[in-house]
């Protein structure tokens, strides 16, 4: 019941505190769960966010995940998964960042070229929902034609103004 989750919260430490939108997105809580995910999913995108939900990015972009979840659900399923409980990823992924989007399609990993050089991965907060859904809409396309690797429509170069 709602009570029992508010006492959990509340007996709870700090840090496993359930926060911001992340209790809300699906958790997969080791490495078999991650891999059937993948696996299983033969006509959507899977995009798996690497990460920590206690983390600020994380939490960013945890609420743009929430908040378009249900635009994206008939091309697109969204999963959570924590770095340090779930760590059979971190070096395949090279996931040293404190947040990373990936892509899946038919158990291939989706490259997308942002123009940032790493064409493999997300690894900042995206806060605005359209330009996340265009980017899933983008690897969607892109996966159903067999591309390994899609051009995002946007160009983050110069994401950061120097």
């Amino acid at each position: 019941s709602i009570f029992d989750l508010a006492l959990l919260v509340v007996l709870l430490p700090r840090k496993s505190r359930p926060v911001a939108m992340s209790y809300m997105l699906p958790h997969l809580t080791n490495g078999w769960q991650v891999d059937q995910a993948i696996l299983s999913e033969e006509k959507r995108v899977v995009v798996v966010r690497f990460g920590q939900d206690w983390d600020p990015q994380c939490m960013k972009m945890d609420e743009t995940l929430y908040r378009v979840q249900d635009k994206v659900k008939n091309f697109a399923v969204i999963y959570l998964v924590d770095i340090k409980s779930v760590p059979d990823f971190n070096k395949m992924y090279e996931l040293y960042d404190p947040c990373t989007v990936m892509f899946f399609f038919k158990n291939k990993h989706m490259m997308i070229d942002l123009g940032t050089g790493n064409n493999n991965k997300i690894n900042w907060a995206i806060e605005d929902d359209q330009e996340f859904i265009d980017i899933v809409e983008t690897v969607y396309r892109g996966a159903r034609k067999g591309r390994g690797l899609v051009v995002a429509p946007k160009d983050y170069s110069t994401k950061y103004k120097y």
